[in-house]
């Protein structure tokens, strides 16, 4: 029998693959991530991996609007809110660093603007660029530079969004209880939210979850981090 919360759920889903149709890529986004935090809250993670692909294919076509305006802009000086954002590539840049990609890419979402940041940190010793997002957790990979640093390309731009995202998935510990690598996934997509491997790791991770609590009771969601002041660890390529 289905549940109030459930029947919500599919409402916001029914919701989302009508917006989705429509081309509301925002919209869509929006409904399919409150859906996916409310199945969590359900423990219905067969459900979660449903509402996980509805919430990539969003998500990939409002970043593709932003990939097919070739247009890859460095930003090296703050950036207030109200500017003016476009639909393109925002690469930022000491003295700016990813707590600004996040201000800037949240804000670019409420306002509908598809609009694609990253931020990189200066060289390494060993001549690599580091590049970092920042939500719930922490997430850096470093990776080769760019041939021309200061005028890198959109290809590379795009490669970088990529392995990013892949050290996010590469950082997950396995063996971890599956409730727990699902909320490690949740924190990581809610740093790289535009990669679409890692909500297909979170989709196949919330597979498992629902077939080890078959039959039982998944344990209840941990507090998220931000609401309890507790610093967000750092994730990187290297270590966990």
């Amino acid at each position: 029998m289905a549940t109030v919360k459930s029947t919500s759920i599919n409402s916001l889903m029914t919701k989302a693959q009508q917006a989705l149709t429509r081309n509301h890529w925002f919209e869509a986004e929006r409904l399919c991530a409150r859906a996916l935090d409310m199945a969590r809250g359900e423990g219905d993670f067969n459900l979660m991996a449903r509402i996980t692909l509805p919430l990539q294919e969003a998500r990939r076509q409002r970043m593709q609007v932003a990939f097919d305006s070739k247009k890859l802009v460095i930003v090296d000086e703050p950036m207030v809110e109200e500017r003016p954002l476009e639909a393109k590539c925002y690469l930022l840049q000491p003295p700016l660093v990813g707590a600004d990609a996040r201000r800037l890419r949240l804000s670019a979402l409420e306002r509908e603007i598809p609009a694609v940041l990253l931020c990189r940190e200066p060289k390494t010793q060993l001549g690599l660029c580091p590049v970092v997002a920042i939500g719930q957790v922490t997430v850096r990979a470093r990776i080769d530079p760019p041939k021309k640093w200061d005028k890198p390309d959109l290809a590379w731009f795009i490669d970088a969004c990529e392995q990013l995202g892949d050290a996010a998935i590469e950082t997950l510990d396995r063996t971890a209880e599956p409730a727990r690598q699902v909320d490690a996934l949740l924190e990581r997509l809610d740093a790289v939210p535009d990669h679409e491997k890692l909500h297909q790791a979170l989709a196949d991770v919330c597979k498992e979850a629902a077939r080890h609590y078959a039959g039982g009771t998944a344990p209840a969601r941990a507090a998220v981090r931000i609401r309890t002041g507790e610093q967000a660890p750092i994730l990187d390529e290297d270590e966990e």
